[in-house]
Order: structure tokens, then sequence, then C-alpha cells
């Protein structure tokens, strides 16, 4: 599948460990490097800062996203080549998505992984089909790759559904697993119904 555009998922802080802020400070100067355009939420502080300065230093084109509530609150980043200002964050999350070709995740916290979990799901259900990737930086994912095992081996989650998930330390290993990524098929619920019959 041709990427021309990325969308990155972070929050505003910068986590215990210097690794994290250099991690997406890294991922912002692949995306420009790789002469990809970054998307992500707007935001000048922690991993979004980060991000969007990492591109935007090596020449990259960045777009921001942000509701104006943040924007009122001098949270937007200044030196982004487009800002794009909505009303809510459920508007933010949908015009984030449209903008991306692909989706990937940086450590963060309830926001980042509940953002995670909304594309994740609406790949699931047929909204999209984009891959998603998680920088995997320090094995902080580890626990949610072992709750991801724990729901498919209750039968929460199909296994199938993992196609469309990869992790990376990086962006060029994400690259070369996105290249390879099909769109996994959509069971409706009614599949779902007959399944649980069988």
């Amino acid at each position: 599948m041709e990427i021309k555009s990325i969308t990155v998922f972070c929050g505003a802080t910068s986590g215990r460990l210097p690794e994290f802020e250099e991690a997406a400070y890294q991922l912002g100067r692949d995306i420009a490097e790789g002469g990809y355009e970054l998307v992500y939420g707007g935001g000048s502080a922690g991993m979004m800062g980060a991000v969007a300065n990492g591109t935007v230093d090596y020449g990259g084109k960045v777009t921001g996203v942000i509701p104006q509530f943040l924007v009122d609150r001098e949270l937007a980043h200044q030196r982004l080549h487009k800002l794009e200002i909505v009303e809510t964050m459920h508007e933010r999350k949908a015009l984030m998505n449209d903008l991306g070709d692909a989706i990937i995740s940086l450590p963060g916290g309830a926001g980042t992984l509940e953002e995670f979990f909304e594309m994740y799901t609406w790949g699931q259900i047929g909204l999209h089909e984009k891959p998603l990737g998680l920088i995997n930086t320090r094995n902080y994912f580890d626990p949610l790759l072992t709750m991801f095992d724990k729901m498919i081996s209750e039968e929460y989650l199909e296994e199938k559904y993992m196609k469309q998930l990869f992790i990376g330390e990086n962006l060029s290993t994400l690259i070369d697993q996105f290249k390879d990524f099909e769109p996994v098929e959509v069971r409706t619920y009614k599949d779902l119904q007959k399944g649980h019959r069988s």
C-alpha cells in the first residue's frame, strides 16, 4: 500500500524517562526524512511537541489537529505548516484518521490508549482500512499485548484482527510491515451469532 501521510497519536506529557521523548522526536525525524507528512494532535508539549519538532526540524510537513478549547489554553504548536482547529475531541480523532494513510501510537497515558483503541476498533468494524503501529520503546506496550492475548483466549477478540496491528521500535521497522498489510475481512453481527450457534 502507498503511504504518504502518517497519523501519530501521543500525549502532552513526556513520561518518566528521557528515552520516551527521544523516541518521539526520532519518529518525527524519520517521518520527515522518509518523505512522509505527519498528522498529529497539534500540541506543543510532551510527546506531541517532540514528534512535531522532529518532523519540522528536518524539513518535513506537519498538520496539527486540535480542539479550540486547547488552543485557548495556549497549547497549540506554533511551527506547523497547517493547524486544523475543530470543536470536539471526537472531531479531532475523526479528522486525524481521515488525513493519515497509516496510524502510529507512541507510549502514553489513558488518552493515548483511548485514541489507539478507537482506531483499532474502527479498523475491526470496517470504518477504515489502515495499518496500525505501536512504537514499543522500552517494551512499554508489552502488557497491552499480553491483554490482547487474554482477549483472544477468552474469545472476546478474533485473532485475525491482530493482523491490522504491527509492533516496532522505530518507523523503518513499521513501514516494512505496513507494506504487506491487507485489510481484514469484517464479520457481521449475524456471522458472530451463527458462530455461537454452531
